[in-house]
């Protein structure tokens, strides 16, 4: 999917076969929905749908479509897999459905775990001890504009800091630069990346319960909903020793 996937076992069995063939799993699993899912690969479903080929649909992708529609219904609009062009890319809300799919993996071990798709985290914590997710300032890279405090749930970011004015609205088919990044919190990271992404085109009114945002705007001031919990600080980048 083209973005680095890591993940983070804490606990005294971290180091153990059985989290080790947990993890290889989680990979594996990512593999094969890149294979599928990648807009960038000739031979995935996805491609061969642009290409309008005739071909049977795996369950898989035919769970993606009926995703996407619930998204696009969801925010009434504002999240659309198709592109302004016309191409169906489920990109927006496959990695979060892929590393949400690997999470379960790791779900019953009894330890601590943090998994980081491209900034887009989810992680659980049966000890009690939470993940200090740091989102990253828009307007500088190297540096830490928040801190999300997490015991469970995802944390996911929208914005145009790497990939630029990539996010268009539907409505209009231009690309939204009215803020620098939306972040938002909740318990699902496919529905929390999706919401990010929405509410970056159409604003935080499109979050349902349970779900929160921080805003960072074009001068990098910050505003949150209501229920936000977080680590206002700024927290200077390390200096490499």
């Amino acid at each position: 999917m083209g973005l680095p996937v890591s993940i983070l076992a804490r606990g005294d069995r971290a180091r153990s076969d059985t989290v080790n063939a947990a993890v290889q799993l989680a990979y594996a699993d990512l593999r094969e929905a890149d294979a599928r899912f990648s807009p960038y690969l000739t031979d995935s479903e996805v491609s061969r749908l642009a290409r309008a080929e005739v071909f049977k649909a795996s369950p898989d992708l035919l769970e993606v479509q009926r995703l996407c529609d619930e998204a696009h219904a969801l925010t009434g609009g504002a999240f659309d897999a198709r592109t302004p062009l016309g191409i169906w890319d489920p990109s927006g809300l496959v990695k979060g459905w892929a590393a949400e799919r690997a999470c379960a993996r790791l779900a019953g071990l009894g330890l601590d775990w943090c998994l980081n798709a491209g900034g887009d985290v989810a992680v659980d914590c049966p000890s009690g001890e939470p993940f200090r997710v740091g989102i990253q300032d828009p307007r500088d890279p190297n540096a830490i504009a928040a801190v999300a405090v997490r015991v469970a749930g995802a944390v996911a970011t929208s914005g145009t800091s790497t990939r630029g004015a990539h996010l268009y609205d539907p409505s209009t088919g231009k690309p939204s630069t009215s803020v620098a990044s939306v972040t938002v919190t909740g318990p699902s990271l496919l529905w929390a990346d999706v919401l990010a992404t929405a509410a970056f085109v159409r604003g935080v009114e499109v979050l349902p319960d349970g779900y929160q945002a921080l805003v960072i705007s074009l001068d990098g001031s910050h505003t949150t909903t209501a229920g936000w919990a977080h680590d206002s600080s700024k927290i200077s980048p390390v200096q490499p020793s």
